[in-house]
């Protein structure tokens, strides 16, 4: 039997980067004082580090071929891979998912006294029963829409996996753009919006006043955030669209930015500019979540 090539994506948890790689005094005095900013810290990189331990010691019994990468977002190719395993939380795996087509990902949530880990289906204790099913191919999964990006006719992403964020690039100014929508279309300022699909219905677009879609579901969400309206009420605010339709908006910004999947990548927008938002051809196989609401 071939040895499979499995890729690990860990985070590196804040005490590893300002403590243990930077050195950083002012982190250090906060640790020392006790202070409740940093309180987490050292319980969650200890729980996070023997997690760690124990998927390089089952992947190192089951023979794999193993790409170890200790950044969430690190860039890897997937061609010759059989898995992709995200060691961390759900943002972990957002980060790695980034650069998964096909292949599958196995998340493990490392520290989950923690971190939030909805997408991550194992944890230290039932790694190794979780990994050994999906080589087998007998371990559950859910093929989660992502949406595509889109600017002036050019892709930018399309394995955006829970939400894109439209806005100014001030968090303080008004957001000003031309909002479209299959045939309709609406001038709106607002702090600007979130879209994406229901992988990422509970959470920003959820806390905005969004629904809460079901994972199966291959319709993408509009959550319109903070709505200023001087001259009567807008009507595209909070929109459910089907994977056909097409979500479009022109700049009135000099400048203004698109945040797909987190503050990491970012997409700078200027006056005029047209960016477009569709459903994905190309979905994340998640491995152990069954196709229920978060």
């Amino acid at each position: 039997m071939s040895r499979p090539r499995i890729i690990v994506v860990a985070k590196r948890t804040a005490f590893r980067r300002f403590v243990e790689e930077e050195d950083d005094p002012r982190a250090r005095n906060l640790l020392k004082r006790r202070d409740p900013s940093v309180a987490t810290w050292l319980a969650s990189h200890r729980e996070h580090s023997r997690t760690i331990d124990e998927v390089e010691r089952v992947l190192e019994r089951v023979g794999a071929k193993t790409l170890f990468l200790q950044r969430a977002h690190a860039a890897f190719e997937t061609s010759d891979a059989a898995l992709v395993i995200a060691v961390g939380g759900d943002g972990t795996l957002l980060a790695a998912s980034h650069n998964v087509g096909s292949v599958p990902i196995l998340g493990v949530n490392s520290a989950p006294s923690h971190s939030v880990g909805f997408f991550c289906a194992a944890q230290r204790k039932d790694f190794e029963s979780h990994l050994l099913r999906a080589l087998d191919g007998k371990l559950r999964s859910v093929r989660l829409t992502r949406m595509t990006v889109s600017l002036n006719g050019r892709l930018r992403s399309k394995r955006v996996l829970n939400e894109a964020l439209y806005s100014h690039s001030t968090p303080a100014a008004t957001s000003r753009y031309i909002l479209h929508v299959g045939r309709r279309h609406e001038e709106q300022r607002s702090s600007g919006f979130w879209i994406g699909p229901a992988a990422g219905s509970t959470a920003a677009q959820h806390s905005a006043g969004g629904r809460i879609l079901s994972l199966a579901s291959a319709n993408l969400q509009l959550v319109v955030r903070e709505p200023y309206s001087p001259y009567g009420k807008y009507k595209l605010l909070k929109l459910v669209v089907g994977e056909k339709a097409l979500v479009s908006a022109q700049s009135k910004m000099d400048s203004a930015s698109l945040y797909l999947d987190g503050p990491h990548r970012t997409v700078s927008v200027r006056l005029g500019d047209l960016v477009s938002f569709g459903v994905s051809d190309e979905p994340l196989t998640v491995l152990g979540l069954r196709g229920r609401k978060r």
